[in-house]
């Protein structure tokens, strides 16, 4: 009897699918007996449907990103180290030389710290006719020094001081007897000066730096201006100005007429003296802050107009220029030569000075010392 001749398979009940048994995963834990499987540790049974681990993070163009930025930087550094080392042997290449400083029989000692004589002179060189109309220069030919100031930048870290010398010192002059301070310029440029400011101050000097005026107009112009605090009105139609008493921002002009006027005070060469000394401070601590240094449209026209016009002794290089710059940002003493009369010699009115009060700043400054109070002067 076959299976479809069997009588009762009419009344047999079909058999019901059996749930087939989940799968976990390899080394993990059977759902139905909650037992480990053989090679695995005891894990938690699979609360939900089986899901595959995250495929792995693609690290490749992120490391090659990576690798793309650090090399840019390090292109950029060297390129910028390579344009730091061109600028500055351009700008050194560019600073002129002046003989100044020289070795003679009875030449003062070394002394502590730095010491400059900073000479401005009334040299037109560089100026054509139309900027000597504008700037009141006149026509001198020739140049002579009128301004000079002797800078001290001690070793030790401390505030510079910053010392005017009236032109019309009535001092010895070797080979010339004595005679007004600028007539050793006259007599003998910038060695006969050196020597004679040495032998007066007995402070040997270790730099020399001397600027016309078409270099002072563009120091001024290429730090953007200075702003000076005018004590009183001035109006000097020689000097080119009209200044309101006041702070104010001054250009190169400006700040040449402002530095070099007579118009004002009861002996005028004295308020002259302050004026220098005031805008120098000015001009120089701004050339040497971060809003200048930091930016190449100021401070590369700034380095450019300085190579330019300004002359120093043959020992002294870019890197010694800019220790002026960052001493005079460290809040330097401002003084003048104590004056002891005004007299009259050979028709000429001369400045003599108070012998004791100018040896005692000048040998405090030769021993890197601070100055007594009452050689100070206004």
């Amino acid at each position: 009897m076959t299976e479809d001749d069997d009588p009762t398979r009419a009344y047999r009940r079909p058999a019901e699918p059996q749930p087939a048994a989940p799968v976990a995963p390899r080394g993990g834990v059977s759902k139905v007996y909650g037992k480990p499987r053989s090679g695995g540790s005891p894990v938690q049974p699979l609360a939900g449907p089986y899901e595959a681990p995250d495929a792995p993070r693609e690290t490749k163009p992120r490391r090659r990103w990576g690798r793309i930025v650090l090399t840019t930087v390090i292109v950029l550094l060297v390129v910028l180290l390579v344009a730091a080392v061109a600028g500055y042997f351009l700008i050194s290449g560019r600073l002129q030389s002046i003989e100044s400083l020289t070795d003679y029989a009875g030449r003062p000692a070394a002394t502590p710290g730095d010491d400059w004589l900073l000479v401005g002179s009334d040299s037109r060189a560089g100026l054509s006719a139309a900027q000597r109309k504008k700037l009141r220069t006149g026509k001198a030919v020739g140049k002579r020094t009128d301004t000079m100031m002797l800078l001290h930048i001690p070793d030790n870290g401390g505030r510079p001081t910053l010392v005017s010398l009236p032109r019309d010192s009535y001092v010895p002059i070797d080979g010339h007897g004595s005679d007004k301070l600028n007539a050793a310029y006259a007599f003998g440029g910038p060695v006969l000066l050196a020597k004679t400011v040495e032998k007066v101050t007995g402070i040997r000097l270790d730099h020399y730096m001397e600027i016309g005026f078409s270099g002072f107009v563009g120091i001024v112009d290429a730090v953007g201006g200075v702003n000076i605090c005018v004590k009183q009105d001035i109006r000097d139609p020689k000097a080119g100005i009209n200044l309101k008493a006041g702070c104010q921002d001054m250009n190169g002009a400006t700040a040449l007429g402002y530095v070099r006027t007579r118009a004002t005070g009861a002996i005028p060469d004295f308020e002259r003296t302050q004026r220098q000394r005031q805008f120098f401070s000015a001009v120089v601590q701004k050339a040497a802050g971060t809003g200048t240094l930091l930016n190449p449209f100021r401070s590369v026209p700034l380095a450019l107009s300085a190579a330019d016009s300004v002359a120093v002794d043959p020992g002294t290089g870019l890197f010694n220029l800019l220790s002026v710059g960052r001493a005079m940002k460290n809040n330097p003493v401002t003084t003048a030569v104590p004056i002891g009369s005004l007299p009259t010699i050979n028709g000429a009115a001369v400045v003599k000075w108070d012998t004791q009060r100018a040896l005692r700043l000048f040998n405090a400054l030769a021993q890197d010392q601070q100055i007594p109070k009452d050689t100070l002067t206004k």
